[in-house]
């Protein structure tokens, strides 16, 4: 009887949607196409393997003590396979570098290699992932209050030597899969009161990004992310958007756009359309910041409509690598990364469904009434019940049954930890 409802109901949205010349048949070809890169550190509160028991710094809290966190390999592992089995699509997983399969032994960033990833790679092919990776700047002795920008030549060089080896990684991980590995790069570098070296500091890590790419890798995407501030580095960051967007316009990389990363005022989506034209591609983290870059779950706000609304309304689908990057501590860490991956999801099937073409013609003859109008209905199209066909038609829950799903996994796994 579900079944019957859930496929009578995309029939009639099919059909209101042809109305406006839309077919929904087509969109969900695309939209199975829109891979997320999830990301591990939403299971364990960005704790990684290198020092379980470590403190975070660089700006970067998780908050909450939800109980059910991952403590190992296995159940981070274990957990993105149950948040993978109630997603709709094939999506990929993003890792950070203090996620290495070390096997007890201390590995300094500046010594990782392409073998402590290799469970990761056979993982990836055994449950039919590609896979990304960042290196890891926050967390460290060596992290202080800079690290590629560091006064310190010494620490510069190893910081300088962790991003190179986290990039061959990366690059490993793209030959063994088949497929270019996104290498995403973010530095905490500031100052949390006056700086009068504004200048020395970003010119130390123009030098030193301009070390680390210097070694070319085929497999990978290279991307640089920006910040405004981060908390006890409020007030300078050294790799700011202005400066990681020239840098990226001048070498041919991508730019990062967190959301959670630029002034309350400002919408990522507006950066888009200027920095395809300049640069090769995009990295997006999707993220839901309340005040300061917090981190929240993502749900489907306006933000994340707007953000996906650009990027499908300039064609730009195949420039963008869509990138998660919440960790909520203080719920289900189960529940939250779902919700969050399907508000995603939601936002770029909204986009999709809209007219476009019609809408771009109404634009060009000065019809803006009509283009209004045109957009004011299409929020109130049977959007969701596409979005539940694809559930549907991918065998993973429909609407709200998930929440049973992840409160049986809570009961069984989670909750024995």
């Amino acid at each position: 009887m579900k079944d019957a409802k859930i496929q009578q109901a995309y029939e009639a949205a099919k059909a209101r949607y042809a109305e406006i010349g839309v077919d929904t048949d087509a969109v969900l070809e695309q939209i199975a196409k829109v891979s997320l890169s999830l990301h591990c550190w939403q299971t364990d509160d960005v704790t990684g393997f290198e020092n379980p028991d470590g403190q975070l710094s660089g700006g970067i809290q998780a908050t909450g003590n939800y109980p059910g966190k991952a403590r190992n390999i296995e159940e981070v592992r274990k957990d993105i396979e149950k948040v993978k089995s109630l997603l709709p699509g094939n999506h990929r997983l993003n890792i950070h570098a203090i996620y290495g399969d070390f096997g007890g032994q201390k590995v300094d960033r500046d010594q990782i290699e392409p073998k402590h990833f290799q469970s990761w790679i056979d993982w990836a092919k055994a449950n039919n992932m590609k896979l990304d990776f960042n290196s890891t700047s926050f967390s460290h002795p060596k992290s202080g209050d800079q690290s590629l920008s560091n006064r310190d030549k010494g620490i510069r060089d190893f910081w300088i030597e962790h991003t190179i080896r986290s990039r061959k990684i990366a690059d490993e991980m793209g030959k063994q899969l088949g497929d270019k590995a996104c290498h995403n790069l973010w530095i905490h570098d500031g100052s949390k009161d006056m700086t009068v070296d504004r200048y020395l500091y970003r010119s130390l890590l123009k030098d030193s990004l301009d070390q680390i790419f210097a070694h070319k890798f085929a497999n990978v995407k290279d991307a640089v992310e920006s910040k405004v501030f981060g908390v006890g580095l409020e007030s300078y960051t050294v790799g700011s958007h202005e400066f990681y967007m020239g840098y990226a316009v001048q070498n041919g990389i991508m730019c990062t756009l967190d959301m959670g990363h630029f002034h309350p005022t400002e919408e990522t989506y507006d950066k888009i359309s200027s920095l395809l034209l300049f640069t090769p591609e995009i990295m997006l983290h999707v993220s839901r910041p309340v005040r300061w870059d917090s981190d929240h779950v993502v749900i489907l706000n306006d933000s994340v409509q707007l953000l996906a609304q650009e990027i499908v309304w300039a064609n730009a689908l195949n420039k963008t690598n869509i990138g998660l990057d919440y960790f909520d501590a203080s719920i289900n860490r189960i529940g939250a990364y779902v919700v969050g991956s399907r508000a995603t999801q939601k936002a770029f099937l909204q986009a999709l469904l809209t007219p476009i073409s019609k809408l771009r013609q109404y634009e060009a003859n000065g019809q803006l009434f009509q283009r209004m109008a045109v957009l004011e209905e299409a929020k109130s199209m049977p959007w969701a019940a596409v979005y539940d066909y694809f559930c549907y038609k991918n065998n993973v829950p429909v609407a709200e049954d998930y929440i049973t799903e992840i409160e049986k996994y809570e009961k069984e796994i989670t909750s024995k930890r």
